[in-house]
This record gives structure tokens, C-alpha cells and sequence, in this order.
């Protein structure tokens, strides 16, 4: 059977983009697949779609594309109310085409407006046509195409709302189609990752950065939760409109460093890994794939009660804990703090989270779409059409990269406790692990013999890498030429709390990372000195920064403008703890009183030695994106501190500009 997937952009990483990769990788193990993106911006997709599924892109947006210029890209479409965006009438164009010329058996169509134009464009008889909700009535009713959309579904084969709730709102707004409506869930595959232990102190939450997701909610129940729990973190994945006013209510609460924002990360069984909960806030999912996500990595989830899927995935007491929407911020926070103060339910919670993610994997929402398929009938003549189709020239604009399996070796690589990491390449294949400095002038490489499948390990007790970026290769041979490793999957879990090793060799730590690119990078510091930045405070009056030493015993603090690296503009007294932490404070009025510009910030001892501070271990790679502080502004001045590429801890000051903003 061929079945095609029409999504609106299938080159993002959002959740709807996510279930069908799962679902079609699932079906592509019986059936010929093919994702249709209405829009194509870059030249592969940004999710791992199965190397089976076959990509194809009707509308180019990559710079340069000619059809950014053509007239009907501006032009306005004549099917849908200029209310409804991202379409024009060479979206009308390019769907009509494809529809009318696609040979497949069942083509699936993914939000609301691809419904419409299934409706409209498709060829009844010829193929069966199902439309999919990712979203609710009730939602679509408040955009005000509530209308638009049950039109599309009445014409429709079959629909499947991803929430039986949503199903049964849409059988009573159309009962002459509710045979026709049918809740089939998404789907998520079980973990590629090893489970969450439960031992770290974080609290993990993934999404689009929107208001729905109510992470305004979420960022104050841990705020309530800070005098408890002081060492416990609140990382949020995913990007979107609100991240800057989210920033700025991190600074309101006093949170920065305490709740991270991470950017999107893809795949993201990876980080929820690193958790030990999930916590979700929204005001409404429709679904709920994060949900699943997290529990399938063994993470239990607090979730608020909100329409309609948290209610049919979580079992309260079981597998994670429901909050009921009007208890707000508090509700949420007493959940949390429930969990985070019981590890042993926290772990009797994860390994019945992780059976209830197995009643959604592909393979068994597969099963329940096969279903469907059968019971539609598809009508006459599909033979003869197809015979027809194949003859005529398809005039499709096909732009796409294919999701083929890549040409380069892909590596699953895992970083381990003790700071090394072991790769195992797939397919598996012998040769030798070679890895490689980055923009070295002396060419310094590593070379490791590979296993017969492909596997090795690097030890960080047995080999020393200097300090930069050391990018992974494999050879088949030391004759053969290096091909650079795609990262399948980077699995840092081990390095959430790790500190840099002391020894011989200096203060090192190794961070295995995916590079924008894809490909798969070891960062590595190795200094003779260090000290190690625990935790920044910002009072009213000050910044504290309380630090651990690793070199000569500390004895002042010092800072050091960046244009002249040579000269000591000013000091600071440090505070010995008795933990052996040391603790500096920058009183704003001292720093402002000094040049402006940019400050390294050391550790002065009795000998002379300078210590940088800075924030080596862990498993952030780029603290500089994830690690903000928030702008302090004294008159006609300003200060922020702030992590360098480098990881090295900076001081910033400036005259205030007059657009300057908190971030």
C-alpha cells in the first residue's frame, strides 16, 4: 500500500512534525511512505525521518528559490479567507497539482488547512483521504475556523482527533460524519536512550515557547519551591515568541541559573533523560506527546489537569500526578515538591511510566491506522487510474532532499561517569576512531582501533586531549581517507553534576556533543589552573559568586579588562568557606567605578598565580546561550555576567543605551 502524509512544513521540529516521523517510520516496515511538505526551507528535515520514508517538497523557501519570486506566491488564495495565513495562491496551485496527481492509496493530512485542501483537492474514490487533529475543537473554534475545519472533515473519508475527548466534541458538532470520526493517538517509540536514573535534581519541561504552554505557570510553582529544594534545576526545551519575557520573569524571581532556558533540542529523549521529572503546564494539549516522550525515558510526570490528553495518558498516583487547573501555581508547586522530595516513589513512578508509554509506540498506532485503512472503502477503478497517472508527465515540484540513510557513518555516542565516552557506529562497521583538533596548527590527532561492530571507547585516564574542539572521524584503514561522523545520538546523562577532574595533567573535562551541522564534536578543557563556578547570586547591592579552586590556595580576587589581559584594573576581597569553596563579591558601585569593557574575573594567590573562573563541568556545552543573567543598571551605567564561548566567567560594563533591554 502507498500512503502519503501531507504536513504544512515537514523541515521544523514542532510535535505534529514529530508523530508522523514516528507513524511513518512505523507503517514504511509494510507500506511504501511519502511525506509531502507543503513547504520546503532547508535541504533536509530537521527530525530523523526513517530512511525508508521517501521527503518531497512542493513549495521551495530555501534562499534563492525561484519561487519566492513567482506572482502567485504574493498573490492572495481563493479557497481560504485572507484570516487564515501561510497560504496563497500558489499554495492553491501546488496542492491542486499534487493531489490530482498523487497515486497513492491513503493520503493523511495533518492540521486544518491541509484538510481543506484535501477536501477540495483530493480525488474521492481514488485514494482514501483521512484528516488528523493535533489540536482541539475548542481551539480552532476560538481562531475563529471552527467552520472552515468541520466543513473539510463532513467530506472527509475519515478523521482522527488525537484525543477521544476531541473526538467526541467533533462527532456531536457533526453527527451525520461520526461513524467517519475516529481518536487514534500519536505515537512515540520507546526510548533509543538509556532511562533516567532518578538521582538527578532536575525537573525537565519541552515545548514551543508559546502561551499555551503556560511556562509562566510552571516558572512560578518552582519559585515557591526554591527554599526547599535550593539545589534542584528547572530546564525548559524549545524555542519560540516568549522567550524573552520568560527570561524576565527568571530575573523578577531571583531564578537565573536555576532555570535554564535550552533552546530546541532534537532528537529529545536525550535530555529527558537527564531528568528525574516531567512536568508539563499547559493550558489545553490536545495530545500530549511530551508527556509520553518523558515517560518512555522513565520519568514520572506532574502535569496540570488541562483539556483534554494529560487526563488519558497519566494514571494519578501511578505514573505521575494530575493538578487541577484552578490550583494554579501552587497546586503545581506542591506536586512538584512531592516528588522531589521522594526519590524512592520518584523511581516506583518511572518504571510504570515506562509501561505506559509502551501502549503508544508506532507499532501500535500503526496497527490501530491499518484498521482504518481496511474498514474505508476506497472504491472502483483505483487500478486503472494509477496505470493512467504513471503514464503522464508528474508535474510536481519535487525540492527535497530524500530522508535515504546518510552516506557518511552515524555514531551513537554516550559520555560515561568517569568523563570519557564509547561510540558504536550503525551500521557497524571496523576501522579506527580517529578525532581530530580543531584549527590546530600542529595537526594533533587521536586514533583508536574500532571493534569488529563497530564500537570503542575513549578513556579519560588514558589519553590527553588539549583544550578546543576535537571533531570525530572514522577510517577503515590508516590508508583510507577519514569520513567526518554524523551523531545519531549524544547521550550525556552522566555529566549532568560531573566536576572537572583534578590531576596530574591540570583541571580537564570532556563534553561529547552534535554540532549545528549534525556531525559529532568533543569539547575539552585542559588548564594548569581553575575555579570551578558553583553558584551566582545577584543581590541589590552585589553579585556573589561562590566558587571551587583547584590550583595554589586562593588569596584575592581580581579583575582583569579583556583589552589589556596584562594589567590589574581592580580587586575584590575573597571569602575562604569552610567547605573549601571560595565566595567573591562584586559590589556594583566598585565594578561601575572602574573602565568600562569586558572583564575576565580570576582568582589571585599568595604566589602570583591567576585562577580564571569559570564553568566547566556538566553537561552544557554552550553555557553562553543557556546560562543568562540578567542585566543590572546603576544610573547611567550597566553590569551583566556572563559565560564566554569558552565557558570562562565575564563581567560586562557599559554606559545604558537608550533601547537597552534586560537581555
Amino acid at each position: 500500500m502507498k500512503i502519503t502524509f501531507l504536513l504544512h512544513n515537514a523541515y521544523g521540529i514542532g510535535g505534529t512534525i514529530r508523530s508522523v516521523a514516528n507513524l511513518s517510520a512505523a507503517l514504511a516496515e509494510r507500506h511504501s511512505v511519502t511525506v509531502a511538505s507543503l513547504y520546503c526551507h532547508r535541504d533536509t528535515p530537521g527530525l530523523d525521518f526513517d530512511h525508508r520514508v521517501r521527503m518531497v517538497g512542493l513549495i521551495d523557501q530555501r534562499e534563492g528559490s525561484a519561487d519566492l519570486q513567482l506572482p502567485a506566491a504574493g498573490q492572495p488564495s481563493a479557497l481560504f479567507p485572507a484570516s487564515v495565513g501561510s497560504v496563497s495562491a500558489l499554495t492553491d496551485q501546488r496542492m491542486a497539482d499534487y493531489l490530482t496527481h498523487c497515486d497513492a492509496d491513503v493520503v493523511i493530512s495533518t492540521r486544518p488547512v491541509l484538510n481543506v485542501y484535501l477536501a477540495r483537492y483530493g480525488v474521492p474514490g481514488r485514494y482514501l483521504r483521512i484528516g488528523q487533529e493535533h489540536s482541539t475543537l475548542r481551539v480552532r473554534e476560538e481562531a475563529g475556523h471552527r467552520e472552515l475545519q468541520l466543513a473539510a472533515v463532513a467530506q472527509l473519508d475519515a478523521f482522527a482527533p488525537v484525543s477521544s475527548h476531541d473526538a467526541a466534541a467533533y462527532r456531536a458538532a457533526l453527527p451525520e460524519a461520526a461513524g467517519r470520526i475516529r481518536h487514534i493517538p500519536n505515537s512515540s517509540p520507546a526510548a533509543a536512550v538509556s532511562p533516567a536514573t532518578g538521582e538527578s535534581r532536575l525537573v525537565v519541561a519541552a515545548g514551543r515557547l508559546v502561551a499555551q504552554k503556560r511556562y509562566d505557570v510552571l516558572i512560578d510553582a518552582f519559585a515557591r519551591l526554591r527554599a526547599d529544594f535550593p539545589d534542584w534545576e528547572l530546564r525548559i526545551y524549545g524555542r519560540g515568541p516568549l522567550r524573552d519575557p520568560m527570561l524576565a520573569q527568571v530575573d523578577e524571581l531571583g531564578l537565573a541559573g536555576r532555570v535554564r532556558l535550552m533552546g530546541a533540542v532534537a532528537p529529545i529523549d536525550t535530555e529527558w533523560a537527564k531528568g528525574a521529572i516531567g512536568a508539563v503546564s499547559s493550558s489545553w494539549e490536545s495530545f500530549g506527546l511530551t508527556i509520553v516522550e518523558a515517560m518512555a525515558c522513565g520519568l514520572p510526570v506532574v502535569s496540570r489537569d488541562c483539556p483534554y490528553g494529560p487526563s488519558e495518558i497519566i494514571t494519578p498516583g501511578s505514573d505521575g500526578l494530575l493538578v487541577p487547573m484552578e490550583e494554579g501555581a501552587d497546586g503545581l508547586a506542591k506536586a512538584l515538591g512531592a516528588l522531589m522530595a521522594d526519590r524512592g516513589r520518584r523511581r516506583e513512578m518511572a518504571a510504570n511510566a515506562v509501561r505506559t508509554a509502551a501502549r503508544y509506540e508506532p507499532a501500535v498506532v500503526a496497527e490501530a491506522y491499518e484498521e482504518l485503512f481496511a474498514a474505508r472503502p476506497r472504491g472502483g477503478g483505483l487500478r486503472r487510474l494509477r496505470t493512467r497517472l504513471r503514464r503522464r508527465p508528474d508535474r510536481r515540484l519535487v525540492v527535497a532532499a530524500s530522508a535515504e540513510a546518510p552516506a557518511r557513518p552515524a555514531a551513537h555516542c554516550v559520555a560515561t561517569p568517569a568523563g570519557g565516552f564509547t561510540v558504536a557506529l550503525a551500521p557497524a562497521e571496523p576501522g579506527d576512531l580517529v578525532l581530530r583538533l580543531r584549527d590546530d596548527p600542529e595537526g594533533r590527532q587521536l586514533r583508536l582501533p574500532l571493534d569488529r561492530e563497530g564500537r570503542g571507547a575513549v578513556d579519560r585516564a588514558e589519553h590527553q586531549l588539549a583544550e578546543g574542539r576535537w571533531d570525530c572521524y572514522v577510517t577503515a584503514s590508516t590508508a583510507a581517507r577519514a569520513r567526518r561522523l554524523v551523531a545519531h545520538r549524544v547521550e550525556q546523562a552522566a555529566l549532568v553534576d560531573a566536576v572537572p577532574t583534578v590531576g596530574e595533567h591540570g583541571v580537564t573535562a570532556w563534553i561529547p556533543y552534535t554540532t549545528k551541522e549534525g556531525n559529532l564534536t568533543i569539547r575539552t578543557w585542559q588548564r594548569p589552573t581553575h575555579a570551578e563556578v558553583a553558584d551566582i547570586t545577584l543581590d541589590e547591592d552585589a553579585a556573589l559568586i561562590t566558587a571551587t579552586p583547584h590550583g595554589p590556595p586562593p588569596e584575592l580576587a581580581v579583575g582583569v579588562r579583556q583589552q589589556e589581559p596584562d594589567v590589574l584594573d581592580f580587586e575584590m576581597p575573597l571569602r575562604l568557606l569552610p567547605t573549601g569553596r571560595v565566595q567573591l563579591t562584586i559590589p556594583y558601585e566598585r565594578a561601575l567605578a572602574a573602565p568600562h569593557g569586558r572583564w575576565n574575573l580570576l582568582v589571585r594567590a599568595a604566589d602570583g598565580t591567576l585562577i580564571p573562573l569559570g564553568r566547566i563541568g556538566g553537561d552544557t556545552v554552550d553555557r553562553a546561550r543557556t546560562d543568562v543573567y540578567p542585566l543590572v543598571t546603576r544610573g547611567a551605567s550597566t553590569l551583566r555576567l556572563s559565560y564566554t564561548g569558552d565557558h570562562d566567567l565575564v563581567l560586562t560594563t557599559a554606559p545604558v543605551r537608550p533601547t537597552e533591554t534586560a537581555h
